[in-house]
């Protein structure tokens, strides 16, 4: 009875516009779970038909692309030390990594930084703030978006192929899926920092 409850709850018409919701705001407070809620929506989708995954996929990219614009935007209109919070000594770090890499070239950073949620708010803001063409590297934050989008729904819908009919199990396991896969980026990330010179 809950999990029936709980399906009928996730399959309404409030879970796409919620998806939109959390991934808009993940762009600004990486503590919002936009990861997790794109792989479990991907899990539902395929468990049991409902969301569409291309439904899952559009508005995840599309979410994607209007959060990081509005930190691009914010980016633009306030610079790097407007805060308190932006002249912290991890945050400064982390917009000069930024900064430094978006010269050398903005795809690769993009791409990158759109897996890894504090790399992403500063690869924006810095993006916005050092004046990066607002056309070109717009283009690139929709396509990394979008495989962004495709990759974590794909992760959800691999889990809830594997148990359809019990959506429940789909989605718990593709968020510790997604956990543990994002887990794995940061160390990966972390040791590639240690190794490359900055």
């Amino acid at each position: 009875m809950v999990a029936d409850l709980l399906t009928g709850v996730l399959d309404g018409p409030w879970l796409l516009p919620g998806l939109f919701a959390l991934v808009l705001l993940d762009a600004l407070l990486v503590v919002v779970p936009g990861e997790i809620a794109v792989s479990a929506a991907g899990a539902l989708a395929a468990s049991v038909g409902s969301p569409p995954l291309l439904a899952v996929i559009a508005v995840a990219a599309a979410a994607a692309f209007c959060g990081d614009l509005g930190c691009y935007l914010l980016g633009r209109a306030v610079g790097l030390g407007r805060w308190r919070w932006m002249r912290h000594r991890r945050v400064v770090a982390a917009l000069e990594w930024a900064g430094a890499r978006l010269d050398r070239g903005a795809a690769t950073v993009v791409f990158t930084a759109r897996f890894i949620p504090f790399a992403r708010l500063a690869v924006n803001l810095t993006a916005g703030a050092t004046r990066v063409p607002a056309v070109r590297y717009l283009s690139v934050v929709a396509v990394a978006g979008l495989l962004w989008a495709c990759y974590q729904a794909v992760v959800g819908a691999a889990i809830g192929a594997l148990l359809p009919g019990d959506p429940i199990l789909a989605i718990v396991l593709s968020i510790v899926t997604a956990l543990l896969l994002g887990v794995a980026i940061d160390v990966v990330v972390a040791r590639r920092r240690r190794v490359t010179p900055r």
